[in-house]
């Protein structure tokens, strides 16, 4: 008699990664602003919780500075409204909900449009980065592509140590706005000049 081996069928992969549950605009919005002593921001990237922590005093200092011009030059002359570090959701289900440090809304962009929780829905013209020490440039490229994604027509992202203002616009190449020029932002807030080196002071 003849025998033969017979090998068993190899047994199906399990996946034991555990599943990652999609949180909504709705679902931050019950979040507790404070974890334990500390106080807390949250952002969603396509539905996964981003626990950060919240500026420190030399960060809220500049992106006051710079909020403080939007009200000045944009807000106060009827061009919009100037609002800082606002809940923003660039896109929904799953919901990519982040916070700018600064936005602008021009005039025919009022009133927005917001979720039911109080967020931003209508997309800002303009939107304000102020760089932190940890932000790696990756990071920050990958953040301005978003913004220009979803319809922002102007994103400056400020460096601090530098004393640079990086301008981006939907397909055209960057602009750098050194301590010695004068900040701008053309079609989206007339008549706009403030000088860098007032938004980004000598330390």
């Amino acid at each position: 008699m003849s025998t033969a081996t017979i090998t068993p069928p190899p047994a199906p992969s399990v996946n034991c990664s555990p599943s990652i549950v999609l949180l909504t605009a709705a679902d931050v919005a019950l979040l507790p602003r404070s974890l334990a002593t500390t106080d807390v921001k949250y952002e969603l990237h396509d539905g996964r919780l981003v626990v950060m922590a919240p500026p420190g005093y030399l960060h809220g200092i500049r992106q006051n500075r710079f909020g403080s011009y939007l009200y000045h030059e944009g807000e106060r002359r009827g061009h919009g409204t100037a609002v800082s570090e606002v809940g923003l959701l660039l896109r929904r289900e799953p919901d990519h909900l982040v916070g700018p440090d600064g936005a602008f809304l021009t005039a025919s962009q009022l009133p927005p449009l917001l979720s039911p929780e109080g967020y931003l829905i209508t997309i800002p013209a303009l939107v304000v980065e102020v760089r932190s020490k940890n932000d790696t440039q990756p990071e920050v490229d990958a953040k301005v592509q978003e913004y220009l994604g979803a319809g922002v027509l102007l994103v400056w992202v400020a460096d601090p140590e530098g004393r640079t203002v990086t301008a981006y616009r939907p397909d055209q190449p960057a602009t750098v706005f050194t301590a010695a020029d004068t900040l701008t932002a053309d079609g989206v807030i007339p008549g706009f000049a403030v000088a860098v080196a007032n938004l980004l002071p000598a330390t």
